[in-house]
Formats: structure tokens, sequence, C-alpha cells
């Protein structure tokens, strides 16, 4: 945990798909467990974006120092990554369609988000020069 702590404090982590349950989990992580400079939340619900903006989490991270944005965009528009990468130490890639049922009946939806998108994620990272890619 300690090995951790240094190696997220005062860099800027961008987490996709950060308003989803796993996306919720590991911002509450961060801002209990280590010192970022940034937290960048990336996700297309503007909804459960305003929701997050609320949430005890980002008022803690607030209060520690701990700047928290958030950018509207999907893992399947190359461009609005690199955008949101830019000056980005970490990423979190936590983006994807995972209901089995929305899957089977939409496979192409889920192929250009899992597939295309994670590979976006990669090529946008490189091209930012992120430090690591967590997936």
């Amino acid at each position: 945990m300690q090995k951790e702590k240094l190696l997220y404090k005062n860099k800027t982590i961008l987490i996709t798909g950060g308003t989803g349950t796993f996306g919720k989990a590991m911002i509450n992580h961060l801002v209990l467990n280590c010192v970022p400079k940034k937290i960048i939340i990336y996700s297309r619900d503007e909804l459960k974006q305003s929701q997050l903006a609320e949430s005890t989490d980002v008022k803690t991270a607030k209060e520690k120092g701990i700047l928290v944005r958030f950018f509207i965009g999907d893992v399947r528009d190359r461009d609005r990554l690199k955008m949101a990468m830019n000056g980005v130490d970490f990423v979190i890639h936590a983006a994807a369609l995972k209901q089995v049922p929305a899957a089977e009946y939409n496979p192409f939806e889920c192929i250009k988000t899992n597939v295309f998108g994670a590979q976006n994620v990669i090529d946008a990272s490189i091209e930012q020069g992120v430090k690591k890619v967590i997936g």
C-alpha cells in the first residue's frame, strides 16, 4: 500500500468509465489511500458525472486538495481521449460494455467500445506520453 501511495502522489490520473461501478470504487480508493494531484473522470454519461460531482468522494477529494475534473467523452473517440490525456501520468481504463444480454443483442457496439475503444486508449496514451495504463 505504501508503494502505491508513493506511486500516485502528486500525479494526474485519468479514469475511463469513471462513473461506472469500478470507476467510482477506484476514485474512492485513490481519495482515501493516495494523494494524487488530479483525478480526471472520463465518461459519456453527463447525469452520472453530475451526480458524482456531488458525492462524498469528490467532496473529500477537494477537501484534501485533490483536483477533480470531468470530461464528457467516449473511448470510441480517439481525438477526445488525446485531449483528455494531456498531462496525464496514469490511465485506469474501466470503460466497457459489460452486460451480457446487451452485448448479445448489440455485438458490434460492444466491439466498438471494448476492442476499438481499448485500442484508442492505448494509442492516445502513447501519443500523450502517459507513463502507465492499467486495464
